[in-house]
């Protein structure tokens, strides 16, 4: 098949508006989103989107997950489809680009073939993948991960958000549950753009990251048990201080993060402490390690190293130490023929790219189980993402949505 012609282009325009038409829904309180999924607001977006893509033609499937999968018919009616999507769910204090880039910039691909009319070999189906974030309903990229027999059905409708209520009663309640079994599904192959959510490509001044792998991670949440006592009548040396064994834990897991360069990251971004009072220590702290890299055996040494030197720690203090992985996928390497798509697409449009290495997790991460995958990433201003300050500039909009038209079609078949 030939390559699609180099003057083949997204309306830059038109995808710009539906990306600030959908930030309309769920405003955050600085400029950005909470578009939390399985809310209202995350309902309100569904339907916008559903209305867009039915006005390009596409029809809609929906599976047990709510995942939403808006189907360009192609041209062999034997042909497995070659699927491109991300998320439209949010952060709390989320932007207006991560995740929906990646479905709005689908969207516009398939709009593009059709004011161009071109057809494809392979039907080409637009994804809204459910609870990506798992910033209300954890784990992230929930519903990818149960479409890849990750988790069960019954283990995700079974997850509760923090005032109790279940993924499976909330999807009932928005009226976003599907008739399709998750995972039914056959993928030729799959796509999604996204911003980086990092500093690299702005850095060195490139348009489009090619993403060749995403980092493997784990999620270890400690649980820390001291005694609550008061701060200012408790001698220092008769203290179970739970917080101190955390702040302890904290400055080790950076060192065995930096043991462990190159590519490889260690931290912490969320904990709690009970009593939670000013003068009081803790009883109990609650905090999740997060560690990740893309060499495997390098994440299985971090997080050995880690729990051992954790009960190191608080048998020291005499603090009691547990520990629970609530989150983990292993390094992927993505679908080398799809990455020179991606490459070579870049080339091909004259824009300037770099590889990279995912460092968050995506949905593309789980859809690698099942089919050839690979990821396109646009720039964003300082690296910064997960923050309603989060920005793109509609060039890079436009440039990376480009490259990912130009992969897809080198995958899906222009049929003459």
């Amino acid at each position: 098949m030939a390559a699609p012609a180099q003057n083949l282009k997204i309306n830059g325009d038109r995808l710009w508006d539906s990306l600030m038409d959908m930030a309309k829904i769920g405003p955050g309180v600085a400029g950005g989103n909470n578009r939390q999924t399985l809310t209202d607001e995350d309902a309100e977006g569904r339907a916008l989107f559903q209305k867009w893509c039915e006005a390009a033609g596409m029809t809609m499937g929906v599976d047990k997950m709510g995942t939403m999968f808006m189907t360009r018919p192609g041209e062999d009616p034997d042909a497995l489809p070659v699927y491109v999507g991300s998320h439209l769910d949010t952060q709390p204090t989320g932007g207006k680009y991560d995740g929906v880039l990646g479905v709005l910039g689908a969207l516009e691909l398939v709009r593009t073939l059709n004011d161009l009319g071109v057809k494809t070999k392979h039907p080409i189906v637009v994804t809204n993948w459910a609870n990506e974030e798992g910033a209300r309903f954890s784990p992230p990229m929930l519903a990818s991960g149960v479409f890849a027999g990750v988790h069960s059905l019954d283990y995700a409708y079974g997850r509760q958000d923090l005032e109790g209520d279940t993924y499976g009663e909330e999807l009932k309640r928005i009226d976003w549950v599907g008739d399709e079994e998750v995972g039914a599904r056959k993928m030729h192959a799959y796509y999604e753009l996204h911003i980086e959510q990092g500093p690299i490509l702005e850095a060195e001044n490139k348009q489009i990251g090619v993403v060749t792998h995403c980092q493997g991670l784990w999620w270890l949440e400690f649980t820390l048990t001291g005694t609550a006592a008061h701060t200012g009548s408790t001698p220092m040396n008769m203290r179970t201080n739970a917080g101190l064994a955390m702040a302890k834990i904290l400055e080790m897991v950076e060192v065995v993060a930096m043991e462990n360069q190159p590519n490889a990251v260690g931290g912490v971004g969320q904990m709690t402490f009970s009593p939670n009072s000013r003068n009081v220590l803790p009883g109990t702290v609650v905090f999740t390690v997060d560690i990740r890299t893309p060499d495997q055996t390098k994440l299985d040494a971090m997080r050995a190293k880690i729990e051992a030197e954790a009960a190191k720690i608080c048998d020291g203090l005499g603090v009691g130490c547990s520990v629970e992985a609530v989150g983990h996928f292993d390094p992927v390497t993505f679908a080398p023929e799809l990455v020179a798509n991606v490459r070579n697409a870049a080339e091909r449009l004259g824009y300037s790219h770099m590889d990279l290495v995912s460092g968050a997790g995506h949905d593309a991460c789980w859809a690698a189980k099942v089919a050839p995958a690979t990821m396109v990433m646009c720039p964003c201003v300082d690296g910064l993402s997960h923050n309603e300050a989060e920005d793109i500039s509609k060039d890079w909009a436009s440039a990376s949505t480009d490259v990912l038209l130009h992969a897809v079609l080198e995958t899906a078949e222009i049929v003459e």
